[in-house]
C-alpha cells in the first residue's frame, strides 16, 4: 500500500467525517464539514501527482481515484440537496454524467480501450470542488460579497460538467464504435 493509495483511502475515510459535521448541530459544524471537504479534494490531485512522480501507479489508485472522487462529490451533493442548498435536478444533472461517463469507461475497458483523463474533465472536477466549497462557505462571505458566486459557480460546474461528459462520448465512440459494444 504506498503513499498514494493511502490518500485514496483517506479521501473515503473523510466522508463520514464531513456528513457528520455537515448534519450534526454542533458549533461551526458547517465551516468543519467544508473544511474537511476542501482537506479531502485536496488529496486528489496530491495523491495523484505523488503516483506519477514516484511511478506508484497502481491499478488499485486507477480504479479507486476517481471511485473516491465521485463519493465525495455525490456525498457532498446530495447533503446540500438534503438541506435545500441546492437544487435536485443540479445534482442529477453532475451525477447522472459522473455515472454514465464511469460506466462507458469501464465497458470499453473491458473491451481493452481505455480513456485517460483528459484536461476538460481535470476542469470539470475543480469546478465542482470550487462550487461545492462556495456553497459550503457561503453563510460565511455572502455578507461581505453580496453577489450569489456559489450559485454562479455551480451553473458553471455544471457546463464543464456536460461538456466534458459529451467529449468523452466524443472520445470514446472514436476508439470504440458505441454500437458495436
Amino acid at each position: 500500500m504506498n503513499l498514494p493509495n493511502k490518500l485514496t483511502i483517506g479521501r473515503i475515510i473523510l466522508i463520514p467525517v464531513f456528513m457528520f459535521f455537515f448534519f450534526f448541530n454542533i458549533t461551526h459544524g458547517k465551516y468543519l464539514a467544508a473544511l474537511v471537504f476542501i482537506i479531502a479534494a485536496a488529496t486528489d490531485g496530491l495523491d495523484g501527482y505523488i503516483a506519477r512522480k514516484r511511478k506508484q501507479v497502481t491499478n488499485f489508485g486507477k480504479i479507486m481515484d476517481p471511485l473516491a472522487d465521485k463519493l465525495l462529490v455525490t456525498a457532498a451533493l446530495i447533503s446540500l440537496d438534503q438541506l435545500g442548498e441546492i437544487n435536485a435536478w443540479m445534482a442529477f444533472i453532475i451525477l447522472g454524467r459522473e455515472f454514465a461517463i464511469t460506466g462507458l469507461r469501464n465497458v470499453v475497458a473491458a473491451e481493452g480501450v481505455v480513456i485517460a483523463a483528459s484536461p476538460l474533465g481535470k476542469v470539470k472536477t475543480v469546478t465542482q470542488i470550487v462550487a461545492i466549497s462556495l456553497i459550503l462557505l457561503k453563510d460565511f462571505y455572502t455578507p461581505y460579497i453580496g453577489f450569489p458566486i456559489a450559485d454562479t459557480t455551480l451553473y458553471v460546474a455544471m457546463i464543464f460538467t456536460v461538456w466534458s461528459g459529451i467529449d468523452y462520448v466524443v472520445k470514446i465512440n472514436k476508439k470504440v464504435k458505441i454500437d458495436d459494444i
